[in-house]
């Protein structure tokens, strides 16, 4: 059974990753899809995979304009919203002693100020029971070195996602994370270390997790759909782990 049929979703960083995933496992489910990013190249390839039923529409989620036209574009072309992933996120690492003003800006404008608009500016166009799924990270509970402003701007997203639930219960609109641990996407490529000490860190990485590896963009996407769909239709405010273990044993 199609969970999403005749759904509207709007997934931010939809281009790769979860994001990508998540859009593949909506469309199964029936739903029609925007996905928004920077790289025009990128939406367009994913768009081409997705078919029909995805629509691509680039910008920046730092970019407040960018974002009032992701949504009014998507109300235009299929109507009110039933579902936002807002899974933009970055992920460089860099020990607090050496973190530059210049990066700490960069993170937190992307990782919460983006997750933050992202939110507030699709709460006008979400039609009522919809369901806003929010990208934090199983480093919003430990103290992984070189992680401040990452897992600090993760954690804050967390309290975002308990504040929010709050103000859109009476619209039945449901607010839930997603919290994904070592996934095997381009953003672990990303996190700004160099090949060999990536490789040794994600070794042992592995060996802390109880499934002894790394997940899969796919099994964070079935996730989303749970947290989508009216399968959760009783749980709002919540976080839901999909991280092997890694912060659980």
């Amino acid at each position: 059974m199609e969970k999403l049929t005749n759904k509207v979703a709007v997934i931010t960083g939809g281009g790769s990753g979860i994001g990508l995933a998540t859009a593949k496992e909506f469309i199964a489910n029936g739903a029609k899809v925007v996905i928004f990013g920077r790289n025009q190249q990128a939406l367009d390839e994913a768009t081409r995979e997705l078919g029909a039923m995805s629509y691509g529409i680039q910008g920046d989620v730092t970019n407040l304009t960018d974002l009032e036209k992701l949504y009014s574009e998507t109300k235009s072309k299929f109507g009110g919203i039933d579902v936002v992933f807002v899974n933009v996120g970055q992920g460089k690492l860099a020990p607090i002693a050496e973190t530059s003003e210049t990066f700490f800006d960069e993170m937190v404008s992307v990782n919460l100020k983006g997750a933050y608009f992202s939110l507030q500016k699709a709460i006008a166009h979400l039609n009522p029971n919809a369901s806003v799924i929010i990208t934090t990270s199983w480093l919003n509970e430990i103290g992984f070195g070189g992680s401040s402003l990452l897992s600090a701007s993760k954690a804050a997203l967390r309290s975002v996602v308990r504040v929010a639930s709050a103000e859109l219960a009476p619209r039945g609109i449901r607010v839930n994370a997603v919290s994904p641990g070592p996934i095997g996407t381009p953003f672990w490529g990303k996190i700004g270390l160099p090949d060999k000490i990536l490789q040794g860190a994600a070794e042992v990485i592995t060996n802390q997790t109880a499934l002894k590896r790394f997940g899969q963009p796919e099994e964070v996407a079935k996730a989303v759909l749970f947290l989508a769909s009216t399968d959760a239709s009783y749980i709002t405010g919540h976080e839901i782990a999909v991280d092997g273990g890694i912060n659980q044993i």
